[in-house]
């Protein structure tokens, strides 16, 4: 090595050596994590055909995330979230072809621990977050009926998130928090907004959710205008949930009622969970849903399961489906 190849590596390493301490105190708090959901199995819509393979996120849509926060004094924080969804099956970015990198969540805010969080950007609206909670299939878009009904049946219009939004939420009140949700037009062809009341107290939750939807909708449901009430029981090893809902669109003056009843029941190392839903418009066929399965917890970050759906919509040859996968937290 010659003088000026050492020179070039002792200069390095001082930068090195200085840029250490600079990382190591650089203010706020950034995580990563996510969720890997890879499963086998078989599924047919009603009226479709049956198809078979390794598939991603049919338990919970796979994902990273990274979020952050700075403590800005006073109680006050600076606070940001950058949330990517992926088929882990292929390697592929987003839910499908064509879906923004960053879509489940894109925002960045000012929280306080007394007065609430304000956060804009591309937000998960409070609907989405009541229908999740209060059915034993949580955000499950292969298995929960609730899911399935309110946002993939051509019900409830826009996204599970909305982009050009603002979200409020507020601290905790004896167990009740409020969320409110507005997304601008930006020139498109119109306004959202929306909201939910959350309770936890206890063995007993429950929720009431509504929202108003033009912006970025189109397809067959252009606009709707949508309440939901849901709620939840813990008794000991068992708990019961329930939803009822309705869902028009402004533009056709078609209604859909929507009602879910579920349960969850602690076995051994996992849970048994069985959810029913039906989907009745004021016009057209109706859709019951049902799905069971087991889930279970090898650890707090992984678990396995095993989930069978029946799913019929009048007038069609019945749907199916069935699988065995894993989840892993990290």
């Amino acid at each position: 090595m010659n003088h000026r190849t050492r020179l070039r590596v002792l200069l390095a390493g001082s930068a090195l050596l200085a840029a250490a301490p600079l990382m190591a105190q650089a203010p706020g708090n950034v995580t990563i994590g996510g969720l890997m959901d890879v499963s086998i199995g078989e599924t047919k819509a009603p009226g479709g055909t049956r198809s078979r393979g390794v598939d991603s996120g049919k338990m919970t849509t796979s994902h990273i995330a990274l979020r952050g926060s700075e403590d800005l004094g006073g109680g006050l924080s600076a606070v940001f979230a950058i949330e990517s969804f992926m088929r882990a099956d292929t390697g592929a970015a987003g839910r499908f072809n064509g879906d923004t990198f960053w879509a489940r969540n894109s925002w960045v805010g000012l929280g306080h621990k007394d007065y609430g969080r304000l956060t804009l950007g591309r937000n998960t609206t409070p609907l989405f977050v009541s229908t999740l909670l209060f059915n034993a299939f949580g955000d499950s878009f292969g298995y929960s009926p609730s899911i399935r009904h309110y946002f993939t049946s051509g019900t409830v219009a826009g996204d599970t998130g909305w982009n050009d939004s603002a979200q409020y939420t507020s601290p905790s009140y004896g167990g009740a928090t409020v969320s409110l949700i507005g997304a601008a037009s930006e020139g498109s062809n119109g306004r959202n907004w929306g909201g939910h009341l959350l309770y936890f107290g206890g063995p007993l939750a429950a929720t009431f959710a509504f929202e108003d939807v033009k912006k970025d909708s189109g397809g067959p449901t252009p606009d709707t205008r949508t309440w939901q009430l849901g709620g939840s029981y813990a008794f000991g090893t068992v708990k019961g949930f329930g939803q009822v809902g309705n869902v028009k669109n402004k533009t056709s003056g078609v209604d859909f009622d929507i009602l879910g009843l579920g349960a969850s029941v602690d076995v051994g190392l996992g849970k048994a969970l069985a959810q029913w839903g039906r989907l009745k418009p004021g016009t057209g066929a109706k859709r019951n849903t049902f799905s069971v399965g087991y889930d279970y917890f090898m650890s707090k970050r992984t678990d396995l399961y095993a989930v069978l759906m029946s799913d019929k919509v009048d007038g069609l040859s019945s749907g199916s489906g069935w699988s065995l996968g894993i989840r892993h937290r990290y």
